[in-house]
């Protein structure tokens, strides 16, 4: 008898996932969110999905690939394991460069070219929100600015397929060493601290959370949304893609973009070899043609 063997497994000692429940995992996986997960990624696949094990009680891999596939538990279970394959790694003011460019070029082009923020309100796609820093540092840059030019209004959908960091990005709250790289007079302006200061903990200002809206959104599935963006962020996500769904999922983006709009990207990612109709105007910056 394999004492690894699923059909034997012995309590106490972790699951093991085979090579024929990875495949079907990974497989789903990459047809339902579009995360391309390749042998290399077994191990990490198999620590994360243990906490689905034990949430449900589960013993073996077998057990939890059954309860996944059987039908009527597929649309109510993919959210949670999806929940635990994504990687949400996230800051306040990650990248600034591009927070200085939608400053000081992006947001200026558009009002000259569109009235963008006058004529109505300015809209911004946070897709990919994680647990909500890149939203609230869009708030607080556009609060920054709308001081500075009266009138201009501004309205932020934020989105991402993971319901358990939306939950986060909702409640707003975060411990003192995560607001760090927020500057010192915009934690001032911005942030509540908590009555008990042993906590450790800020939340964002209420007229702050109040320019959000955050919403569940599978970029494999229609977008959904009727009116277009003037500007997408959209970084340190499609790395997690092959390039045949990049560049679907890219050309989605660009047919929710006005023309003229702005495509924020990571700083590691690139739209080399890919078809769309995108132009660079900075590091990872890309505005429709």
């Amino acid at each position: 008898m394999n004492p690894h063997d699923e059909a034997f497994h012995t309590p106490g000692i972790p699951a093991v996932l085979k090579d024929r429940e990875f495949n079907r995992f990974s497989g789903f996986i990459y047809d339902e969110v579009g995360i391309k997960m390749p042998a290399a990624k077994k191990t990490m696949l198999e620590a994360r999905l243990q906490k689905r094990l034990k949430a449900l009680g589960m013993r073996t891999f077998e057990e939890y690939a059954e309860h996944v596939f059987s039908g009527a538990e597929k649309s109510s279970e993919l959210i949670h394991l999806i929940d635990v394959v994504t990687t949400n790694k996230t800051d306040f003011f990650r990248e600034p460069a591009h927070f200085d460019f939608l400053v000081k070029s992006a947001l200026p082009a558009l009002v000259e070219a569109r009235e963008a923020g006058y004529r109505s309100p300015l809209k911004i796609w946070s897709a990919g929100c994680s647990s909500g820093e890149e939203p609230y540092t869009l708030t607080m840059v556009l609060s920054e600015f709308m001081a500075s030019n009266p009138g201009f209004r501004v309205s932020i959908l934020a989105t991402d397929i993971s319901t358990a960091v939306l939950e986060k990005a909702k409640n707003a709250i975060y411990t003192e060493d995560r607001v760090d790289p927020i500057p010192l007079q915009m934690k001032k302006k911005y942030l509540l601290r908590s009555r008990d200061k042993s906590k450790g903990l800020v939340r964002v200002a209420p007229h702050l959370r109040s320019l959000v809206q955050f919403r569940r959104l599978n970029f494999m599935e229609d977008f959904g949304m009727r009116e277009q963006m003037e500007i997408i962020f959209c970084r340190n996500v499609i790395i997690y893609f092959d390039k045949p769904t990049q560049e679907r999922l890219l050309n989605k983006f660009c047919r929710q973009l006005v023309p003229g709009g702005y495509l924020f990207l990571g700083h590691s990612e690139t739209l080399s070899g890919l078809n769309v109709p995108l132009t660079p105007v900075a590091s990872t910056v890309y505005r429709k043609l």
